[in-house]
């Protein structure tokens, strides 16, 4: 599933990622607002070679005991000019399976930090010293789950942790189909693909050598303004060893704590009527 951290929710990028029935040449360059990205009930379209491409990113990343990389997001929100404005949210992220992570988004706005240890989630503000503590379940997959259906936490980058990264990108593909190459993104020559669903349509770029995804760009079907969302992947290190201690943090072990649960709006005060 493509699909929203402390308390803060990151954008949405993925809970089903992309999807577009015809080939990128055939595009209008600019389509109108009002047409829909893909067709209501399009023939599913799933190109053998973009195919094996997401593949074959799935087992090296499913592979791989350990993970480390950096992820930029960058989400667009209307202005109030209308035109979209560009914000970002970098992640230092590692990982090891089949469960442990952490996760450290400095900014920009609020930071935060995320541990998992295989018994305990902790999400910490620094900023403001405050940290909400789990119990975790036993696997990443399952306290990912966890952490977002009780804390609303959640990282556009998800569907690249989980143990079959594969079955949740792909299971409601309508539309798969190869692009070219490239030899920009990352510095490094990328195969790129776009992946459809209902839902949204995405291009992957994925590094044709390695197999690592380096790029993602996702446009959400029922998104009237098409807002765009995208994670730029660079710092890949795999199966390198990491320290225990990695995936805690004595800081927020002395934060204030508060619940570990979905952050509610504060109840608007009324104000009592003046009598006549």
């Amino acid at each position: 599933m493509i699909t929203p951290l402390l308390l803060v929710a990151f954008p949405l990028i993925g809970s089903c990622f992309l999807i577009s029935s015809v080939r990128a040449d055939n595009l209008p360059k600019t389509a109108p607002l009002n047409q829909p990205l893909i067709s209501a009930n399009p023939q599913k379209n799933l190109e053998p070679k973009a195919i094996a491409i997401l593949k074959a990113m799935s087992d090296r990343l499913a592979k791989a005991r350990t993970l480390q990389f950096t992820a930029v997001t960058t989400y667009e929100s209307p202005s109030r000019l209308g035109p979209a404005l560009a914000y970002h949210t970098l992640s230092n992220v590692i990982l090891q399976r089949p469960n442990k992570l952490q996760v450290i988004s400095p900014g920009d706005g609020p930071a935060s930090e995320f541990y998992y240890n295989g018994k305990t989630l902790v999400a910490f503000a620094p900023t403001e010293n405050l940290v909400a503590i789990a119990e975790a379940p036993d696997t990443i997959d399952q306290a990912l789950k966890f952490a977002y259906d009780t804390a609303a936490i959640y990282f556009p980058f998800m569907d690249f942790l989980v143990a079959d990264p594969y079955g949740d990108i792909a299971g409601d593909l309508k539309t798969a189909f190869y692009i070219g190459q490239s030899q920009v993104i990352d510095g490094t020559t990328t195969d790129m693909i776009a992946i459809a669903t209902d839902k949204v349509f995405a291009q992957i770029w994925i590094g044709t050598k390695d197999k690592l995804p380096r790029m993602i760009r996702a446009v959400y079907r029922n998104d009237p303004s098409r807002l765009r969302h995208q994670v730029a992947f660079s710092n890949w290190q795999l199966d390198v060893p990491i320290s225990a201690d990695t995936f805690g943090s004595t800081r927020a072990n002395s934060a204030k704590p508060i619940p570990f649960k979905r952050p509610e709006p504060e109840p608007l005060e009324k104000k009592p009527v003046s009598k006549p």
